[in-house]
């Protein structure tokens, strides 16, 4: 997953070191260097946002706690009046639940574990969008020597389209980021909930999550709202302001600013997040589209492979064009039997 992310980085940063070598003529590792400086200083700054208002969240723990424990005696209450399960069975339940889980899962060794692959990601990435960037010729000369000079033209027709549609993916995606994130803040505000700009950056930044990252966000919305007011009420505001969102997202940014440059269907691209997921957690569900559609681009201009790209797209055909079938001619004898009456 760091060198699939590293590629994607190299691919979104390679006109920008091209531009450095040949307008302005700097050496090609302080180009690379550069432009890699630009862009994780971007990424941190948006972390730093994140961990900054989380720190200012902390402070509040114990009005969070307080309306916390509220809710939580409003659900048992009405689960005791709704399924007559005692708030004591309930709660039984749930420490046997967390004691299991906790045994189970050795959850202070998978934290750990978890903690330390991620930090090992964060330094390879950057070391890899490097490298990448720097031996870029290398590898398309790579690729040029190693398929038939007769299919050179649609090598580097290829690796052009894909270049162009990577970048225009991930441009489009900073751009829908950028729109729900305001929407979101804008209208958490409206409804009087705190911290409505953090939340308006989560929701953004796992929106590009197709369809499962939404849903995340809706919740954590949701929890963040709760523990800062005892109204239950305010679940349906934001559920209806996530909803009309997401419409907009979806009937608008989508097809406007990311759908036209990539053309992947609702059933390939649900299907590849859950495989991305399964294969490789968040970081596979965000690589999967890119990667689809990278896989589309090599489809659709390999001859044996354009059904495969074909059955990727959107490209709905009004009608069914059937090949004619021949079917052999019946035993003359049976012929003659089924003429008499």
């Amino acid at each position: 997953m760091p060198i699939m992310l590293a590629l994607l980085f190299s691919i979104l940063l390679n006109p920008t070191v091209n531009f450095l070598n040949g307008k302005w003529k700097i050496p090609n590792v302080v180009a690379v260097l550069f432009s890699i400086i630009i862009l994780f200083a971007f990424l941190a700054g948006i972390m730093l946002f994140i961990y900054w208002q989380i720190s200012d969240i902390s402070h509040e723990w114990p009005m969070i706690k307080r309306n916390f424990n509220i809710h939580i005696r409003n659900i048992e209450g009405w689960i005791q009046q709704t399924f007559h399960v005692s708030r004591f069975k309930q709660e039984q339940y749930i420490e046997e639940k967390a004691m299991e889980s906790m045994n189970e899962g050795n959850l202070m060794g998978n934290t750990l574990s978890s903690f330390s692959n991620t930090f090992a990601s964060l330094i390879l990435i950057p070391l890899y969008t490097f490298l990448i960037l720097l031996y870029r010729k290398l590898f398309i000369n790579f690729l040029l020597q190693i398929v038939n000079p007769k299919n050179e033209a649609k090598l580097i027709d290829i690796l052009v389209n894909i270049g162009s549609i990577v970048q225009n993916y991930i441009v489009g995606l900073i751009i829908e980021m950028i729109i729900v994130a305001s929407l979101t803040a804008g209208g958490l505000m409206l409804l009087d909930v705190r911290y409505a700009i953090l939340l308006g950056v989560i929701t953004a930044i796992l929106n590009l999550i197709p369809y499962i990252g939404i849903l995340c966000a809706a919740i954590i919305t949701i929890v963040a709202a709760l523990i800062n007011t005892t109204d239950p009420s305010i679940v349906v505001k934001i559920i209806l302001m996530v909803w009309a969102i997401q419409l907009f997202d979806n009937n608008f940014l989508v097809p406007k600013i990311v759908g036209n440059k990539v053309k992947i269907n609702a059933l390939v691209s649900i299907i590849g997040v859950i495989v991305g997921g399964t294969i490789a957690g968040v970081a596979g569900m965000f690589l999967a589209l890119p990667t689809i559609a990278i896989l589309k681009v090599i489809f659709d201009r390999i001859d044996s492979l354009k059904p495969y790209g074909y059955l990727m797209g959107d490209d709905l055909p009004k009608s069914i064009k059937w090949k004619s079938i021949l079917l052999p001619d019946l035993n003359p004898e049976i012929k003659k039997n089924e003429s008499k009456p």
